[in-house]
C-alpha cells in the first residue's frame, strides 16, 4: 500500500510540473497578443515581464513561513487553480487595472508552485530513496512544449487570448484539483519514512537549522543555471538572425530545439544519476552547457549555432532539478526552507540573464555575449562536491549530531 502511495503522489507530482509548464509558457509566447490587447508600449513592457519573476520570488519567500503551517501539498493543491484563473483573467481582461492584478496573482502563485512543488519532490525523491527529481522536471519541459503549442495553434487560427485560454483552463482546473488528492498521502508515507529514519538512528538527534552560507554555492549554481536558460529563450531567435544570418523561419528552431532536447534530457537524467551518479551527471551537464555556448558563439552560419542551442539544452536541463535534490539532501531536517530559499534565485538569474547579454551585446557584440553565460555556468565545476549523495564529504557542519555523542 506504501508504494502504490508514493506512485499516485509522483504521478500527481508530475502532472502539476506538467500543468505549471502549460500555463507559463502560454502567457509568455502570448506577449504580443497581450500587449495589443491592453495597448502596452513597448518602453512600458519590460515593467510588466519583470513584474512576474519579481512576484513570484515572494511567492517563494512567503510559502516558506507558510509551509510551516500548511503542508506542501495542500498549499500546491490550493495554488494550481489559482495560477490557472489568473491566466484566464489576463485572457479576460480589457482594463490596465485587471491586468496587474491577473498578472500578480499569477506570479505569486507561480512562486508559490515552484517552491511546494520541489519541496513535495525532494520529500518524494527521499522516501523512494533513489533519483526521480530529474522526471518532476521532464513533465514541466512537456507542458512548456505543449502550451507553446497551444499558443501557436491560437494564433495560426486566429483567436483571442481569451478562447485560446478558456479551454485549456476549463481542462487542466478539474485534472490539477482530482490528481492533487494524492499529495497529502504521499506527504504521509515519506514523513512517516523520514520518522522512521530518525528512530532508527537513534535517540537524541538534534535537527540542523538552514544555514545560508552553506547554500550559497548551491544558490549561485541555480543563477548561473536561469541566467543559461533566459539567455536561450530570450536571445535565440534575434542571435540566429542577426548575428548568424538565418532567415525570420529557421530563427524560431533554436528555442524549438532547445525545448526538445531540455525534455530528452531530463527523461534519461535520473537514470544517469542513479547509474552514475549526481556529481558525474552535473559535470557532464555543466561541460556540454559550456560547449553549447562556445559553439554559438564561434558559429560560422544558422545550422552550427542550432546544434549550439541544441547542447545548452542537453546540459542545463539536469542543473536545476539536481540543485534542489541537493538541497534537500544538504538539510534533511529543513529541506522544504532549503528548497523555498534556493528557488528565490531561479528568478534572479531569469531576471538578471535577458538584460544582462542585452547590455554586452549593444555594448560590445552579442557573440562576445555568449562567452558571459558559458563562463557563468562552468563556475558549475567549482561547486560539484555540493551534489555529493553523501553530505558527510563536503563539509559535515550541517549533519545531524547526537546528543549521545557529546561528552
Amino acid at each position: 500500500m506504501t508504494d502504490v502511495r508514493l506512485r499516485h503522489g509522483r504521478a500527481s507530482l508530475a502532472l502539476g510540473f506538467f500543468v505549471q509548464g502549460v500555463a507559463f509558457a502560454l502567457l509568455v509566447t502570448r506577449i504580443p497578443g497581450i500587449q495589443d490587447r491592453y495597448g502596452i508600449s513597448d518602453a512600458v513592457l519590460p515593467v510588466f515581464l519583470a513584474a512576474v519573476p519579481i512576484l513570484a520570488g515572494v511567492g517563494s519567500v512567503v510559502t516558506e513561513k507558510l509551509v510551516l503551517r500548511v503542508r506542501p501539498g495542500a498549499l500546491l493543491r490550493g495554488t494550481q487553480p489559482v495560477l490557472l484563473l489568473a491566466l484566464l483573467g489576463v485572457g479576460a481582461g480589457r482594463e490596465m487595472w485587471q491586468l496587474v492584478l491577473a498578472l500578480a496573482a499569477f506570479g505569486l502563485a507561480m512562486g508559490a508552485l515552484d517552491a511546494s512543488m520541489n519541496m513535495l519532490g525532494v520529500r518524494l525523491q527521499r522516501a523512494y530513496g533513489r533519483s526521480i527529481m530529474i522526471g518532476f522536471h521532464a513533465a514541466y519541459s512537456l507542458g512548456g512544449i505543449t502550451g507553446a503549442s497551444l499558443a501557436w495553434l491560437g494564433v495560426h487560427l486566429d483567436l483571442s487570448l481569451l478562447v485560446s485560454y478558456l479551454p485549456v483552463v476549463a481542462v487542466l482546473v478539474p485534472a490539477a484539483l482530482i490528481g492533487g488528492r494524492w499529495f497529502g498521502a504521499a506527504e504521509a508515507v515519506s514523513k512517516g519514512m523520514e520518522a522512521g529514519e530518525d528512530k532508527a538512528g537513534g535517540a537524541g538527534v538534534v535537527a540542523q537549522p538552514l544555514v545560508f552560507k552553506l547554500l550559497l554555492p548551491l544558490c549561485l549554481v541555480m543563477a548561473f543555471a536561469y541566467i543559461g536558460d533566459s539567455t536561450v529563450s530570450n536571445w535565440s531567435a534575434k542571435y540566429l538572425h542577426d548575428v548568424l544570418g538565418g532567415s525570420e523561419e529557421l530563427a524560431t528552431v533554436p528555442y524549438n530545439a532547445y525545448m526538445v532536447t531540455t525534455l530528452l534530457g531530463r527523461s534519461v537524467g535520473d537514470f544517469g544519476v542513479r547509474r552514475f551518479g549526481a556529481v558525474a551527471v552535473v559535470r557532464c551537464g555543466t561541460f556540454l552547457a559550456g560547449l553549447g555556448f562556445g559553439m554559438v558563439a564561434v558559429a560560422p552560419g544558422a545550422w552550427a549555432g542550432i546544434a549550439g542551442f541544441t547542447l545548452l539544452g542537453l546540459g542545463l536541463c539536469v542543473i536545476v532539478p539536481q540543485t534542489f535534490a541537493a538541497a534537500g539532501r544538504l538539510f534533511p531536517d529543513a529541506s522544504d526552507a532549503a528548497v523555498a530559499r534556493l528557488n528565490i534565485f531561479n528568478y534572479v538569474g531569469f531576471l538578471v540573464g535577458s538584460p544582462l547579454v542585452g547590455a554586452l551585446g549593444d555594448a560590445w557584440s552579442y557573440r562576445g555575449a555568449m562567452l558571459v553565460p558559458m563562463v557563468m555556468v562552468l563556475v558549475t565545476f567549482v561547486y560539484t562536491r555540493s551534489f555529493e549523495t553523501d553530505p558527510a564529504r563536503y563539509g559535515g557542519g550541517h549533519e545531524r549530531s547526537r546528543t549521545a555523542d557529546v561528552g
